[in-house]
């Protein structure tokens, strides 16, 4: 039995999922003539009551097209140093957009309107990059599945609103601070200009991010998706899995955040450990004692079929999900229990 906590991108669909995608009806999306796909998009934007919605093969794309919507070559965004639109995209902002990053600090992957603000470059001062985006990640990855609370990105839109500044919204684990803070989704499609949710994370299908937004921001998506290569056939077939997912996922994120926090309680118990990070959802950070070898730990992990993740800088990750079970939840707890250095 493998315990692969790398992240909740390693899930496989279940039997179930698959019987829903052999089903679907499809047809060319290209022509907007696949009606899986169609009803997902509808789906979710009348879950966030948001006016346009469009089906992207990945959640990088997702971003990068949204980047791309809201900016003009030469231009800068500002984000957290840790946020997965300028670590984990290539440099996508760059190379697709012509775009730079202003990256401004906050505890557990958060930011402020105050500190947004003051990231922000004088308009008129030509000498430095037109900020005209910010780019929030809900809930943070590098951050530790940290969920914000809306009222600060309420704070932030004002921001963006008196200094024209687009607000897009990285929401590939959206779902779980939705699940997690019992909020309505339609607060979210009001607030942001666009929003990206992933659908092969927590939600356990192959692959596929549905991009929200305004009728203003979107008017160019299908375009930038053409552009990003993005345009497939007949993607009904995985279209289905995220209406699947939605119906019979959803409310089963609540079960990897109460092992997660299992988890990090368990952390920090442990002699050999020097710090957990606060655990929200279902991501664990947490941070080995010097004497312990990182290397070591995580190859002695490996030899008892446990995969875990090294962020760098002494950071580690844990990230609980669907194939995740309660058996392999007590192997692993009794495994860590019993480390020995």
């Amino acid at each position: 039995m493998i315990i692969d906590l790398r992240s909740d991108t390693v899930t496989k669909p279940t039997p179930k999922m698959l019987e829903a995608m052999f089903t679907a009806q499809v047809g060319d999306d290209v022509y907007k003539e696949d009606p899986t796909v169609n009803e997902l998009e509808q789906r979710v934007a009348t879950m966030f009551g948001a006016e346009e919605a469009l089906f992207f093969p990945t959640g990088s794309m997702a971003n990068q097209a949204a980047v791309k919507l809201h900016t003009q070559p030469g231009e800068q965004l500002i984000c957290h140093e840790w946020a997965h639109v300028y670590n984990y995209e290539g440099g996508g902002v760059s190379f697709n957009s012509g775009v730079s990053c202003k990256l401004i600090g906050g505890e557990r992957g958060l930011v402020d309107a105050k500190t947004v603000e003051a990231a922000i470059n004088p308009p008129d001062f030509y000498h430095s990059p037109l900020t005209s985006l910010v780019c929030i990640e809900n809930t943070t990855n590098k951050g530790g599945g940290a969920c914000y609370n809306f009222e600060t990105l309420k704070e932030i839109k004002e921001v963006c609103n008196n200094y024209g500044l687009r607000y897009h919204l990285d929401g590939a684990r959206l779902w779980n601070a939705l699940v997690e803070r019992n909020e309505d989704p339609k607060p979210y499609g009001a607030l942001f200009d666009t929003i990206s949710l992933c659908f092969s994370k927590g939600l356990g299908t192959p692959l596929g991010t549905v991009l929200i937004g305004t009728n203003e921001a979107m008017k160019n998506a299908m375009r930038v998706r053409k552009v990003l290569g993005g345009g497939m056939r007949q993607v009904g077939y995985v279209a289905a899995a995220g209406l699947y997912a939605l119906e019979h996922h959803l409310d089963r994120l609540k079960e990897d955040h109460v092992r997660a926090k299992e988890i990090a309680e368990t952390l920090s118990t442990l002699d050999y450990i020097h710090k957990v990070e606060p655990t929200e959802t279902n991501i664990v950070i947490f941070y080995l004692k010097e004497s312990v070898s990182e290397k070591a730990f995580l190859k002695d992990l490996e030899t008892k079929h446990v995969k875990i993740s090294s962020m760098g800088q002494g950071k580690l990750r844990i990230v609980t999900h669907l194939d995740y079970t309660q058996e392999m939840h007590e192997q692993f707890l009794h495994i860590l229990q019993n480390y020995h250095i």
